[in-house]
C-alpha cells in the first residue's frame, strides 16, 4: 500500500521549500501520496492541493487578527480531514502558529509529526518550545545553531542544510550593471508599507547617480494593480514572479526581511534589509525578541554583513542613504562571507530530509 504524507506550507517562502520537499520524498518513493495546503510551486512539484496556501500567508499580529475566523475555521478542517484519513506522516512546513496546533492534535491521535524549518524560537518567544514538544516528534532544521538550543530542551532535532542553498548559488565575475533591484516581500500587508518608502529612495539615488536604473519585482500578481500606478509616478519599472532571474543581475538589492534576504546572499548580492510591521504589531514582536539583528544574513554570520532599517528607519532618505554607501564601496569582504554563508548551508537538505522522513516513518 503506497504511503500517506500529509503536508501544510502556511506561507509563501514554504512553498519553494515544500516543493523540494515534496520532489525529493518523490524521488525516493513515486508511489507516495503527498496532499495538504501547497502553493503553485508544491503543486507542480506533485503535491494534491487540498486547500491553497493563499487561504493563510499574512504577516504581523493585526494582520493575523483580521484574518483570525477563517484561519481558524481551515485549520478545524485539516484537522478533521487528517483525522479521517489518516496519513503515515504530518509535515508541518514552516508556518508555526498555524501548523503546531494541528500537528498537536494529530500527535494526540498516534500520528507521527514532523516540523519542517524551525521556527525562530531561539530568537524569541522561547517559551514556544512547551509547545513545540507537545505538537513535534522530529524537527529538521535549517541552520545549524537550532539544533543547540533543541538538545538543551530535549526536543528531537537534525540539521538538515537549506534547500535554497542546493538552487541557488554564489555568483561569479559579477559586472556592474548600475542596477537596483527592489523587493518588497510577499504580503499585502509588508508590500504596502514598505513599497512607498523604496520608490522614495529610488528617487533620491537617481538624483545622486543618474545611471542607475530601478526595477520592482513583485511576488505575484495580486498587488500590481495598486503597485503599478506608484511605480509608474517614480519612473521605476515592475513585474510579478520574476524575481530569481533578476536578483544575480543586481548590483543591489533593497529588500524586506525575511527568507529572500537569504536568498540573495546565497547568490552574493548586496543588499539593504528593511523591515516595517503595523505599530501595534511591532510594540509586540520588539518586546519578544532575544536576538541582535532580524535578517538571516547577520543571524547566521553572527555579525553585521548588512544594513537592517527597521521601522522609523526604514524611510527613503535613510534607505538611499545606506544603498549609496554600498554601490560607492568594495563588496569583495562581502561576498567572500556569503560564500561561508552558502557552504554552510548546502547539505542537500530536501534529500537528507526525505531520508530522515522514511526513516521516522518506519521506526
Amino acid at each position: 500500500m503506497a504511503l500517506k504524507i500529509a503536508i501544510s506550507a502556511a506561507e509563501t517562502s514554504g512553498d519553494l521549500i515544500g516543493a523540494k520537499l515534496v520532489a525529493a520524498l518523490k524521488a525516493r518513493d513515486d508511489t507516495v501520496q503527498i496532499q495538504g495546503l501547497a502553493g503553485e510551486k508544491m503543486l507542480v512539484a506533485g503535491c494534491v492541493q487540498l486547500w491553497d496556501q493563499r487561504q493563510v500567508n499574512v504577516m504581523g499580529v493585526s494582520e493575523v487578527l483580521k484574518k483570525l475566523p477563517a484561519l481558524l475555521r481551515l485549520r478545524k478542517r485539516m484537522i478533521a480531514y487528517f483525522s479521517a484519513d489518516v496519513p503515515d506522516v504530518f509535515i508541518g512546513v514552516d508556518g508555526p502558529d498555524f501548523n503546531f496546533v494541528i500537528e498537536k492534535k494529530l500527535k494526540r491521535q498516534g500520528i507521527k509529526t514532523v516540523h519542517f524549518i524551525s521556527p525562530s524560537v531561539w530568537a524569541w518567544r522561547q517559551g514556544r518550545i512547551k509547545k513545540i514538544k507537545k505538537s513535534t516528534d522530529l524537527v529538521l532544521c535549517l541552520f545549524p545553531f537550532e539544533v543547540d538550543f533543541y538538545q538543551k530542551h530535549g526536543q528531537r532535532a537534525v540539521f538538515v542544510g537549506h534547500p535554497l542553498a542546493e538552487i541557488l548559488h554564489p555568483r561569479s565575475n559579477h559586472q556592474s550593471t548600475k542596477t537596483v533591484l527592489l523587493m518588497p516581500g510577499s504580503r499585502t500587508s509588508e508590500v504596502t508599507r514598505l513599497l512607498p518608502e523604496l520608490l522614495a529612495a529610488t528617487e533620491i539615488m537617481a538624483k545622486q547617480d543618474p545611471q542607475l536604473t530601478f526595477h520592482v519585482a513583485l511576488a505575484n500578481e495580486e498587488l500590481l494593480a495598486w503597485a503599478k500606478p506608484l511605480s509608474d509616478a517614480a519612473k521605476v519599472s515592475i513585474s510579478t514572479g520574476d524575481a530569481h532571474h533578476r536578483m544575480p543581475q543586481a548590483d543591489l538589492v533593497l529588500v524586506a526581511s525575511g527568507t529572500a534576504a537569504l536568498e540573495l546572499a546565497l547568490i552574493g548580492v548586496p543588499m539593504v534589509v528593511v523591515y516595517k510591521l503595523s505599530a501595534f504589531s511591532y510594540f509586540i514582536v520588539s518586546r519578544l525578541v532575544k536576538i541582535k539583528w532580524v535578517s538571516l544574513p547577520n543571524i547566521i554570520a553572527n555579525k553585521s554583513l548588512v544594513p537592517e532599517l527597521i521601522q522609523k528607519d526604514a524611510k527613503g532618505e535613510n534607505i538611499a542613504k545606506h544603498a549609496l554607501e554600498i554601490l560607492n564601496g568594495d563588496s569583495q569582504n562581502l561576498a567572500t562571507e556569503f560564500k561561508k554563508i552558502h557552504q554552510q548551508l548546502h547539505l542537500n537538505a530536501s534529500t537528507e530530509s526525505a531520508r530522515l522522513i522514511y526513516e521516522f516513518i518506519n521506526e
